[in-house]
């Protein structure tokens, strides 16, 4: 499942970040003019999840990963709220095995 940040918020206006949330693993594209930046985490490496949802604005999310922290900025609440309850439903599944 892909979820693409608004290019309304700050730092997305041309090119904004994007999280694939994959079966097994989770890429995050943070692209740039010059160069952009992509992580793979896996669901067991991610330790904790934050969510900073402003009353007016949009949401940033930050994935804990084995003492890294991954910010994501510019969702709407809607789907900074599905992007973590699938995280966390992968998540238990994997502590589950």
């Amino acid at each position: 499942m892909k979820f693409t940040a608004s290019r309304l918020s700050e730092g997305n206006k041309v090119f904004p970040a994007e999280i694939h949330l994959e079966e097994n693993n989770i890429e995050v594209k943070i692209p740039g003019l010059f160069s952009g930046d992509s992580k793979f985490l896996t669901y067991e490496d991610i330790t904790s999840i934050e969510v900073d949802s402003p009353m007016i604005g949009f949401s940033t999310l930050r994935l804990f990963v084995n003492g890294t922290k991954v910010e994501i900025h510019g969702f709407s609440k809607k789907d900074i709220k599905e992007i973590r309850k699938i995280i966390e439903e992968n998540r238990a599944k994997r502590r589950s095995r």
